[in-house]
């Protein structure tokens, strides 16, 4: 495939020849018709959504939103849990307790007494069922909340839709051409499931990819403990679910004492303190956060968080002025799945958080295996690629999805065609 007139960076408005999947030439006028006429635009490495929830982002097309910015108050509630027929199941997501405060089986009812109704709080952990999902499902609980068995309860709720062909078309709207997949427990099949994706695929916990390692406050390991799991994992990284100080420096002791690897990762990094961010850059793990959720929940953040820890969210400028490799994967559905707006917030905060566009643009251009590290369109490289309709500055100007006009994995466009 000959793609003609780009913009590659370190080699201005040039010719790319892809062959066998890689980007084999980079030059002006290469010999040969040209397949697709770039018409100045540039052409980057393809996005890399670096955590993501592949399966629950499809199951979101059949679902009902009722997070903050879906609902107002108890009445919209209300009303979007009333949306489908009565005796009809309803799956609603994205749930926070700003809405109608905290939720259990017998609250659910008073909201929707007639009809079977399970809702995931927006963190992706917590279901709450009402009574007649209970009695339907033959499943028995005192107050309808289950934390944390999403595998227990599957096979009691009607299957769910998972349109993943659409997920892909969209991600490859957007650029992205590998996604890794970060659920904590991979289901058998999963593999199977996401194989009509157009994307490169990372699955954490299937082959050589990184082993993830979910941790909670209530259950959460001591270090040394935590270190044997790790080093269970061995020679395959870690990537650790990190949301509190707490679980990050529970993490930290459990690195030092079974010894780093490249590619192990810290999930998230929601809090930070800055006593250890010189104990990361030691380490060299890679922290892959998502910088949108000070600006996705920052209402809710001002209360929910302690004032603590307010200081130390989801950090970018601070990690990356250190050295510390850093990545961001949407979390989507819990967050955006759009990795533009992402990078906007990353640049957009008001924290002294905020980093360069350039920096913004890099945290979804990192390689697969190493995040961290970002890729550059060379000769040699995986035609993982994706064309704008614009130059790079232009692009970095405005970081929008509109400046996308293909995709390619290994040289194969994933895209529509246009004109």
């Amino acid at each position: 495939m000959l793609i003609t007139d780009v913009e590659v960076e370190g080699h201005g408005r040039v010719d790319v020849r892809i062959t066998g999947g890689q980007v084999a030439e980079i030059g002006p006028r290469l010999a040969g018709r040209s397949d697709l006429d770039g018409r100045g635009g540039a052409l980057l490495p393809g996005l890399h959504d670096h955590h993501v929830h592949l399966a629950s982002l499809a199951a979101e097309a059949t679902s009902v939103r009722v997070g903050p910015a879906d609902v107002r108050g108890p009445d919209g509630f209300a009303a979007a849990l009333r949306s489908g027929g009565p005796g009809e199941w309803v799956r609603a997501v994205g749930y926070h307790q700003s809405v109608a405060g905290e939720l259990d089986r017998w609250v659910l009812d008073g909201f929707a007494p007639d009809r079977p109704v399970r809702v995931q709080h927006r963190g992706g952990a917590l279901w709450v069922w009402n009574s007649a999902a209970l009695r339907a499902a033959g499943v028995h609980s005192a107050d309808g909340r289950f934390w944390r068995e999403d595998e227990r309860l599957r096979g009691f709720v009607p299957p769910v839709r998972l349109d993943l062909v659409s997920v892909g078309l969209r991600a490859a709207a957007y650029g992205i051409t590998g996604c890794t997949n970060a659920d904590p427990h991979p289901e058998n099949g999963l593999l199977d499931l996401l194989s009509v994706l157009p994307q490169r695929l990372v699955v954490m916990g299937v082959g050589r990819a990184p082993v993830k390692v979910l941790l909670d406050d209530t259950t959460l390991p001591a270090p040394g403990d935590l270190a044997a799991v790790v080093a269970a994992a061995r020679p395959r990284a870690v990537a650790v679910h990190c949301v509190t100080r707490v679980q990050l420096l529970v993490t930290l002791l459990a690195l030092d004492e079974a010894g780093p690897v490249d590619g192990d990762r810290i999930e998230h990094g929601s809090v930070i303190p800055a006593e250890t961010i010189p104990w990361l850059k030691r380490l060299g793990v890679t922290v892959v956060t998502q910088p949108h959720f000070p600006l996705e929940r920052g209402r809710e953040y001002a209360t929910d968080v302690d004032p603590d820890d307010r200081a130390h969210l989801y950090r970018c400028r601070s990690l990356a002025e250190a050295g510390i490799p850093l990545a961001a994967g949407t979390d989507a559905p819990f967050g955006t799945c759009d990795p533009w707006a992402v990078m906007r917030a990353a640049v957009e905060r008001g924290d002294g958080e905020g980093i360069g566009r350039r920096a913004a643009l890099d945290l979804f251009a990192g390689d697969p295996r190493l995040p961290g590290r970002a890729r550059r369109v060379t000769v040699g490289s995986v035609a993982d690629l994706c064309l704008l309709h614009v130059s790079l500055r232009e692009a970095l100007d405005a970081l929008s999805a509109e400046t996308v006009r293909a995709a390619f994995v290994g040289g194969r466009r994933i895209t529509p065609r246009d004109g």
